[in-house]
């Protein structure tokens, strides 16, 4: 690649917000390819933090709505993607009102008034490629806000993230603690207190703690120990911490990582039943949508260690055990310690018990086993330092007692998270949440069925509601998803020559007496043989990389408003910054590149999929197009259109790069598709950068299949 002489200018991640029939909207939320971070999201002033997996992308999305007049469905969505989280910004419930979130292929929470009152946060994520968004509104002074949405490009059950956690650091030892974390490459790093001996000063932190474990303060969320308070007001770990110590006095706060709610507590203050603190507990794991919940303190409630069981902290436990919490981590004894899971008096309950992992191993001199407990300890060790790394997952968690160079001690244990699926159901979703059909021709809707909780039922599929003229038919009529995953059917749809008329359809799923719905909106579209039509100004349901066969690492195509584009090196517009219609079109890479070769197709193809739709008698397919290339292109690139029927594709249009320099024009051309007459088709918009790395543009608009 040449280097230019000046920058492309950048361009944020861009949302689409289209009005459909029946007063639904739709947000089309287009994933960054690549696995890149996701773009930036405006700050609030007052929020859960939340640390996303490794892999994820997101962006901006516009869903609100307040009243009693708030009733329609809504969508957020990012095509491709395995799993979806939104982010609320506002979320003021009165009364009984409530929002529903649904993901497209499983998944369904319901919001009520406690949840983050005041405060911006993102939810647990959903399977599927949309969330809809249904408000059940009463109360005039009801109101909710989503700004965001985080994508996940990898199903939900792999989307783990890694928390290291330690206390009783600095002491005398912790150089070899750090180490370990470093190899973890964690996303957060928990500390249970004691972190820089013996007084927890401002100069201890810096001369003790910071050589050590600084490198580490960005992703640091810390509590006290007793020693931090041996200097007034722990004033050292404030300074040291500061805003991400909590509130100055107060010392505990809550954050998110993934799908899990984090609650950081302070021991060290008061703490009994009915205290500020113990109050505050209980309000924020009451606000908390996710599924899976850990807390950490400084004082251990069990410990077999020269402290003992502390039952000041019982109200601590008391609230976690009672909100279903599923690990608590401590320090205080210098040592390591694995609990069953228990009840607030350390009786083992395996099923709502709260499991404590004692991991005072930071680098302060060992503590040995000489007191007993109430609780069961299924694992300890006096004599390694060690560091504890919690692989968590959106249903479960993994611990790993990790020991520092020269050490053989491990310890592992598992679990499930409590409120990830308490009991066995299911959800319908659809893809797309819109579509059309002309008068005597047909359309497909994927209705998808998600198993939560091990949910492996048979379950009835029916539709309702359609417009008039227009019949729906599912194929298979029942599904039995996998547990824990999902079964999908077609919708058929078909209109007769006088159908007309728009609704938001319901399709219905039903096992024993459970009944899940959704919607999906059916417009009958204008007479005169138009089979299919995408101006791309709203989602019709395309799907990026639908066959998973795609390689390309980055531009990959998406719908949106392109930017214009120049290479310095030629002077020619590669990416033109117009479509042929509207302000929307498919694009490679809709986004100007910061640098030459930036945000034009990378790595390999990209492909996206249309709806299926039915061929009409001497079928003829017109689109405009664009392809651009620099010189080191080579007829391995290519811009193609196929047809799919079935599992075969037939190309119907290509151009291919050569060795000189090509500019982006808009043109027009035109397909004869009358040999799949009568056939249920999709076309296949594909692009190749392949072979060599070389510069690649495409734009193609303005599809229509007509008679």
């Amino acid at each position: 690649m040449r280097s230019p002489t000046t920058r492309w200018r950048r361009r944020t991640l861009a949302v689409a917000t289209s009005t459909l029939a029946a007063g639904a909207f739709l947000v089309a939320a287009h994933p960054q390819a690549g696995g890149a971070a996701p773009p930036a999201v405006p700050e609030v002033a007052d929020q859960v933090p939340q640390l996303t997996e490794a892999g994820v992308t997101g962006g901006p999305a516009a869903v609100s709505g307040g009243g009693a007049s708030t009733s329609a469905d809504r969508s957020v969505c990012a095509p491709g993607a395995h799993w979806l989280r939104v982010r609320f910004t506002e979320l003021s419930l009165r009364g009984n009102d409530s929002v529903t979130l649904t993901g497209s292929s499983a998944g369904s929470y319901t919001l009520t008034a406690r949840h983050w009152p005041g405060k911006a946060f993102h939810t647990r994520a959903f399977e599927g490629d949309c969330v809809r968004v249904s408000a059940a509104l009463s109360d005039p002074a009801s109101r909710f806000a989503i700004d965001a949405y985080q994508a996940g490009d990898r199903p939900l059950a792999e989307a783990t993230t890694t928390v290291a956690a330690v206390g009783d650091v600095c002491g005398s030892s912790c150089n070899q603690t750090a180490p370990l974390i470093k190899n973890m490459n964690p996303q957060a790093l928990i500390l249970a207190g004691d972190n820089a001996y013996s007084s927890g000063t401002l100069s201890e932190y810096k001369n003790n703690y910071d050589p050590y474990y600084g490198q580490f303060k960005a992703i640091t969320y810390p509590t006290p120990g007793n020693h931090e308070y041996n200097t007034s007001g722990a004033s050292g770990y404030f300074d040291y911490f500061g805003a991400r110590a909590g509130e100055r006095g107060k010392g505990y706060y809550s954050f998110d990582v993934g799908d899990w709610h984090f609650v950081a507590l302070n021991s060290n203050i008061s703490r009994s039943a009915g205290s500020a603190q113990e109050t505050w507990l209980k309000n924020d794991l009451a606000a908390s949508t996710k599924p899976c919940t850990a807390a950490f303190f400084h004082h251990p409630r069990f410990s077999r260690g020269s402290h003992g069981d502390d039952s000041s902290v019982t109200p601590f436990f008391q609230a976690l055990y009672t909100a279903k919490a599923d690990l608590i981590v401590v320090g205080h004894d210098h040592n390591y310690q694995r609990y069953a899971p228990s009840r607030p008096d350390g009786t083992r309950d395996d099923v709502n018990g709260v499991r404590e992992l004692l991991i005072g191993t930071g680098g302060r001199g060992y503590y040995n086993f000489d007191q007993s407990s109430a609780a069961v300890q299924e694992a300890g060790n006096t004599n390694t330092f060690g560091v504890g790394k919690l692989t968590l997952s959106a249903t479960d968690y993994r611990s790993d007692f990790v020991p520092v160079s020269g050490r053989t001690f491990t310890d592992t244990a598992t679990g499930k998270c409590k409120k990830a699926a308490s009991s066995p159901a299911f959800s319908v979703g659809t893809t797309p949440s819109s579509v059309s059909v002309n008068p005597g021709g047909t359309a497909s809707v994927t209705v998808n069925v998600g198993s939560t909780g091990g949910y492996t039922a048979a379950t009835a599929l029916s539709v309702s509601g359609l417009p008039s003229g227009v019949t729906g038919t599912i194929s298979p009529s029942s599904v039995t998803p996998p547990a824990n995953g999902t079964a999908t059917a077609t919708l058929t749809l078909t209109a007769s020559d006088t159908a007309s008329g728009s609704a938001a359809a319901t399709v219905t799923g039903s096992s024993g007496s459970t009944t899940q719905t959704a919607k999906v909106t059916v417009s009958v579209g204008a007479a005169g043989g138009e089979a299919f039509a995408d101006d791309f100004e709203t989602d019709k349901g395309w799907r990026l990389n639908a066959a998973g066969a795609d390689t390309a690492t980055a531009g990959k195509w998406e719908r949106g408003d392109p930017e214009q584009t120049t290479s310095t090196y030629s002077n020619q517009i590669k990416q033109r910054g117009d479509t042929t219609s509207g302000a929307n079109c498919l694009v490679t890479g809709r986004a100007a590149g910061s640098e030459y070769g930036v945000n034009d197709l990378d790595g390999g193809a990209s492909s996206l999929a249309s709806p299926l739709f039915t061929v009409p008698a001497g079928g003829k397919l017109t689109f405009s197009y664009t392809f651009a290339h620099g010189d080191n292109a080579t007829s391995a690139d290519y811009l193609r259109i196929r047809v799919l029927d079935g599992t075969t594709p037939t190309t119907v249009f290509e151009k291919t790069g050569s060795a000189t320099e090509v500019a982006g024009v808009w043109q027009n051309a035109t397909a004869d598709l009358s040999s799949f007459a009568g056939r249920s088709v999709r076309l296949l918009v594909e692009a190749a950068d392949a072979s060599t790395a070389s510069l690649w543009e495409s734009a193609v608009d303005d599809i229509r299949v007509t008679a």
